[in-house]
């Protein structure tokens, strides 16, 4: 079982890539693979097409589209590691979901947010959102201040970060496991 760790700010000096390399650091030794795939990387294109995502039969008509898909499609759960943006979604990750459909489709998604108000806003309008994908979202999620947790742009985590990480892996593996039968 491959779940993917994302990425989610493309931002130059995003703190989300520390965040993530932390989220990988204390997945190691679990029984799924966890795999860091960094948004950034790919430089996506913003959706501008006609071209309906869920009719596309994952060949889209950027390149650089085709390579993310690959990417997301590898994978049979997912980790966001997304920032909190004035209270709200992050565009290049948003874009980044929308480009895509059937990838995405029934299958697990957990969160680690970050912000100012530790990123709980956005992963309640992450919600609704992956719910669209048939995605099941783990009610355990981690949540992390830049106020509190970071110190010049490096997280210090908190004594109970590691502790509610574990508890989210757990319920994201055992979802992604279920998920992943029921697909075939």
């Amino acid at each position: 079982m491959k779940i993917g760790i994302i990425i989610g700010s493309v931002r130059d000096g995003r703190i989300g890539a520390g965040v993530a390399q932390w989220v990988h650091e204390q997945a190691q030794g679990r029984e799924a693979t966890y795999e860091l795939i960094d948004l950034k990387e790919f430089d996506l294109p913003v959706l501008t097409t006609h071209q309906i995502p869920s009719t596309a039969g994952k060949d889209y008509w950027d390149e650089r589209v085709n390579r993310w898909s690959a990417a997301v499609d590898a994978c049979q759960g997912y980790v966001f590691v997304t920032p909190e943006y004035n209270h709200g979604l992050p565009g290049g990750l948003k874009n980044a979901f929308d480009l895509l459909f059937p990838e995405w489709w029934s299958k697990a998604v957990a969160f680690v947010s970050y912000g100012a108000a530790s990123g709980f806003r956005v992963v309640e309008q992450w919600r609704p959102v992956v719910a669209n994908a048939n995605m099941f979202d783990i009610k355990a999620q981690v949540a992390l201040s830049t106020m509190i947790d970071f110190t010049d742009g490096v997280l210090q985590p908190a004594e109970r970060h590691p502790t509610e990480l574990a508890a989210m892996f757990d319920s994201l593996e055992k979802a992604t496991a279920a998920l992943t039968r029921m697909r075939g």
